[in-house]
């Protein structure tokens, strides 16, 4: 058993959750119980999440897109359910949003950016006074399906192309989920490829007459990689069990 408030201090610390703006109220959301033996990791607060997290007797639960966004007005509908069900099943949510894009380790942008392989890899488009993505080099040039298949063949999912660019990519900027406005600096630097998780109506033609290559990953799939990592960290700093809890969303 391992004492939640370790677990909290520590992802604290590691994610520097306090130090990050953001919409959501990252960090401990729910109160759980005071030890728990095994760690439920999921990209979204969902009740199909929490069901599945209770059916394997996890006591806390890491989530990327956390229950509480922008402050707390009541306790009430679906707010109220949830608390409820965590609640009743002594059951802690703890929220990592921005902070778990951004990490420079375990970080869902530098984690798709390993995935893919880039080298020489830097800071790419600011969010929230933030660096959001990462920006680098493939090894090797590769068209844009067959860099889809690399990171499908890794997250899963069925990525959307915009193959509006070089036939062969070398240069590659990512920024996971909804960063889709972040193509605009992709251009501006001159990127072969520009990668995020879902996509914007306009984007398309941006695409197209600025002769730039796109992957849209889904919004879900680009981010699971973030949680995974933690929690790698965790079952390495405390010896805890974790399990991945995979519910895709259509976006």
């Amino acid at each position: 058993m391992t004492a939640t408030k370790d677990i909290v201090s520590a992802l604290d610390e590691w994610l520097d959750i306090h130090g990050i703006e953001d919409s959501s109220a990252n960090g401990l959301q729910v109160e759980g119980p005071s030890e728990v033996c095994r760690i439920a990791l999921a990209t979204d607060a969902a009740m199909a999440v929490y069901r599945r997290a209770a059916e394997l007797r996890c006591g806390f639960l890491l989530v990327h897109h956390g229950l509480i966004w922008g402050g707390l007005d009541a306790i009430s509908g679906r707010i109220y359910e949830h608390v409820r069900f965590l609640i009743e099943n002594e059951m802690a949510l703890y929220a990592a949003h921005l902070p778990l894009d951004v990490h420079p380790e375990l970080g869902n942008n530098t984690r798709l950016a390993s995935l893919a392989g880039l080298t020489d890899t830097r800071p790419f488009w600011e969010h929230r006074g933030a660096a959001t993505g990462v920006a680098g080099f493939l090894p090797e040039p590769l068209t844009i399906e067959a860099l889809a298949v690399t990171f499908q063949d890794r997250i899963g999912g069925s990525p959307e192309l915009l193959p509006f660019g070089r036939e062969k990519i070398r240069s590659v900027g990512i920024v996971s989920g909804g960063g889709g406005k972040a193509i605009e600096e992709a251009i501006r630097l001159g990127l072969d490829c520009f990668v995020t998780g879902e996509p914007t109506h306009s984007h398309h033609h941006l695409a197209l007459e600025a002769g730039i290559n796109a992957i849209y990953l889904g919004h879900y799939h680009s981010e699971t990689a973030g949680v995974r990592a933690v929690g790698e960290r965790l079952e390495e700093r405390f010896g805890v069990e974790t399990v991945f809890i995979d519910m895709p969303t259509l976006v």
